[in-house]
């Protein structure tokens, strides 16, 4: 008998190929599988496993993985768009965030202690330490208001490649940006700039339009602003007066409506039809006083981000809005938002008293809020003090006692009368 000795794949790990090595970490990773259902999971598909193997896949051997994860997101931020988002989370017991980066073909999530700007341009240079001055950290430089001085020092040097944050940080105290004490920050730009130039010395975000939602850690490059979310300020408004709700509503049907004909724009783009949604624009956005001064100054706002609102003019294949309208339910569509669930009927209908009764909504009347305000702070009734009926009082809609019934009679009363015949 022959034996032959060879080496095993290097994707093997305790005696399990990279496909199930693929699949435990998706289960535990995007499906929130613990091990003990990941195991159970597997023995039933006939594939004998313990718990102390399923936390060696998830542990060991995913260098393979992390260079895949870090190779999408790299061709991800090559292709004409990236919509970007990031939202609070905690890792290991302490919060952080979550930046999401994400088109029709990928989505790569990164997660961390702070959501600046420095943060967000280190996650998209790939978590890599490497530092460049070029022609688009210059322009960083001076689109940030740095001061000429501080962009000459970098001009003179010969040094502009720095492969490693401590080069970096020992280049930034020779040149003496740390002892200026100037605003904005020399050493904070700086920063951000050198990692603005890695990203395009690396070939990333040459022409890619960056999709947000206006929040200022996401403003670099060509950017975009997402229409849902510029709707969603004109959403918030509290008016106060029917002439106001009158003014937001239209407010809301004339942005929606221009919305849908942007979408229209996107399948047939032309020049012409180009310039007429442009002065359009400018008609909805500047129809000057609307009667509601908060949504006169948001309108004025918007329309200061004209250029970032209408990309989709100059770049029909990026989308209108940085969320996943795909695959959402009839009754999370635009314009209604926060829907009961099934589940939450039922309970309403069962226990009215522990939810409340659902009333229409209304405004108060005038002089409502103040009396409500007695009640709450002053612990004011509404009765008056000496109202005999303070201490007691009567119900609004009383139950009448039922009448009794009369006593019955005994039974010798009615006994019918017998009579002897003789």
């Amino acid at each position: 008998m022959a034996f032959v000795r060879t080496e095993l794949d290097p994707g093997v790990v305790g005696g399990y190929g990279p496909n199930l090595h693929r699949l435990v970490l998706a289960l535990h990773f995007a499906g929130q599988m613990t091990c003990e259902r990941i195991v159970a999971l597997l023995n039933g598909m006939g594939v004998v496993i313990s718990k102390r193997q399923v936390v060696r896949l998830l542990t060991a051997k995913l260098e393979t993985f992390r260079a895949e994860d870090a190779a999408v997101l790299k061709a991800g931020l090559s292709g004409a768009y990236v919509t970007v988002d990031d939202t609070g989370a905690r890792h290991a017991g302490k919060s952080g965030y979550t930046t999401q980066f994400g088109s029709s073909n990928f989505t790569v999530f990164r997660t961390g202690p702070s959501k600046s700007r420095l943060a967000f341009l280190s996650r998209l240079s790939g978590g890599v330490s490497l530092h460049v001055i070029n022609d688009a950290a210059l322009a960083y430089m001076k689109g940030r208001d740095l001061s000429q001085i501080a962009i000459d020092k970098f001009i003179e040097h010969r040094d502009r490649i720095f492969a490693s944050t401590a080069d970096w940080q020992r280049h930034l105290r020779a040149l003496g940006l740390n002892e200026m004490k100037v605003l904005p920050d020399p050493v904070l730009i700086a920063n951000e700039a050198a990692l603005w130039g890695a990203i395009h010395h690396q070939g990333l975000l040459q022409d890619t339009v960056i999709v947000s939602d206006d929040a200022g850690q996401f403003r670099v490059g060509l950017h975009a602003l997402c229409w849902v979310h510029a709707e969603r300020l004109v959403h918030k408004l509290s008016p106060a007066n029917d002439k106001q709700r009158n003014a937001v509503e239209i407010a809301k049907r004339m942005i929606w409506w221009f919305y849908r004909a942007l979408k229209q724009y996107k399948l047939a783009p032309s020049p012409e039809q180009a310039e007429v949604l442009r002065s359009r624009f400018d008609r909805i956005f500047q129809r000057g006083r609307t009667g509601y001064a908060t949504l006169d100054s948001l309108l004025k706002r918007l329309h200061r981000h004209k250029d970032e609102l209408l990309r989709a003019l100059e770049r029909p294949e990026i989308p209108l809005n940085s969320r996943r309208m795909r695959s959402i339910r009839p009754d999370q569509r635009l314009g209604k938002r926060h829907p009961r669930l099934r589940h939450q009927e039922k309970n309403l209908r069962r226990n009215r008293q522990r939810k409340g009764s659902r009333r229409p909504r209304r405004h108060a009347r005038l002089g409502q809020n103040l009396h409500e305000t007695e009640i709450a702070v002053l612990r004011l009734h509404r009765r008056p003090t000496g109202h005999p009926g303070t201490e007691n009082p009567r119900p609004r809609n009383p139950r009448l006692p039922r009448p009794r019934l009369s006593q019955p009679s005994p039974a010798r009363e009615f006994a019918p009368v017998t009579v002897g015949v003789r």
